[in-house]
């Protein structure tokens, strides 16, 4: 079979590619860029903009191609409101349309397409099962939510589209908001919490993420979404607390009144001066906990990374990049 990666030269697709390519597979990867990763001596590279029609249809879909859509805009960097519909939307909404239509007029029925947990928007019911009510809190979340949308009307076209939600993703190759966070720990500077830092952080690797993808295939692509997170997240202050002991770092902890930052930053972010994105910090201080057992039950998916483990290779990748060290994934994600 046929594998067709968009948005493969970015952060989970640099990690699916070469597990397909381990499995026999023929792999063909379309992205804007090219790295060199080694990878491609296996795998077939086509330039594509997804914002194109185009240029997705230049990739030449066949019938039985399994298609996967992991091209996306995300919250890093921090956009100004006013640019935040046409920053997400062309990629993440219309890229997907452009890559369905493509898929229906080839006849090819697979597809695994990545969305986000931030559809769901605030916490209403714990923990979070695939069946929680969806209200996105910006411009990104109602981006990813649209494809969902999209999705159930090419399902109604004979079309099977597996759905992954996942959390914050974080691996190798990506520090995103974590860098912010890095500074002031390596700045021996207090480390502010939103809320008291008693609810759980939840994190997904890339690894795990990849391996969702390739699970889906291998069970047949299910007309399904799926949540993507870690098991039994530690609270933030625990997870925050181990990290700086870890860095060495005579940082502390400062627990801070959640209404009170959120509404300073409600303000900051209209005056176009954000430093955090509000789809971040209006669930900061909320029990946003997935529940992935789903995964498990019908895909045979089960996280294999911790979140202390995560933050802390993230932040040994930051330190090496600062000491001009090559770390594993040394290019910056196409996303």
């Amino acid at each position: 079979m046929r594998h067709v990666i968009f948005g493969g030269d970015g952060f989970v697709g640099r990690h699916l590619a070469p597990k397909l390519v381990a499995d026999g597979e023929e792999v063909v990867v379309a992205d804007m860029v090219k790295s060199d990763l080694p990878h491609y001596r296996n795998v077939r590279f086509v330039q594509c903009d997804v914002t194109e029609a185009a240029s997705v249809a230049f990739v030449g879909i066949e019938p039985d191609d399994m298609v996967y859509n992991l091209s996306a805009k995300m919250l890093s960097p921090i956009q100004v409101r006013a640019k935040r519909h046409d920053f997400f939307f062309p990629v993440n909404f219309h890229g997907t349309e452009h890559i369905m239509q493509a898929m229906g007029r080839a006849g090819a029925p697979k597809l695994v397409h990545y969305t986000t947990d931030m559809i769901y928007g605030h916490t209403i019911t714990q923990p979070m099962t695939e069946e929680h009510p969806v209200a996105p809190l910006g411009e990104y979340g109602w981006s990813k939510q649209k494809t969902e949308e999209l999705a159930a009307e090419w399902r109604k076209r004979g079309m099977s589209i597996s759905l992954f939600r996942p959390r914050l993703i974080i691996g190798p190759g990506r520090l995103g908001i974590l860098e912010k966070l890095f500074k002031l720990i390596d700045w021996n500077l207090p480390v502010p919490m939103i809320g008291s830092g008693r609810n759980p952080y939840q994190f997904i690797s890339v690894f795990d993420c990849a391996e969702a993808a390739r699970a889906a295939w291998k069970a047949g692509v299910p007309n399904e979404a799926y949540n993507l997170g870690s098991l039994n997240p530690p609270p933030v202050k625990k997870l925050l607390g181990d990290l700086i002991r870890h860095a060495g770092s005579k940082s502390i902890l400062l627990p801070t009144p959640g209404w009170a930052v959120k509404r300073t930053l409600d303000l900051l972010d209209l005056m176009n001066m954000p430093i955090m994105d509000p789809e971040q910090y209006l669930i900061a201080d909320e029990e946003c906990v997935l529940d992935v057992s789903k995964a498990e039950r019908q895909l045979g998916w089960v996280p294999q990374y911790r979140d202390e483990d995560m933050l802390i290779a993230a932040y040994s990748e930051y330190r090496a990049k600062k000491a001009g060290h090559a770390v594993a994934a040394k290019h910056v994600p196409a996303e």
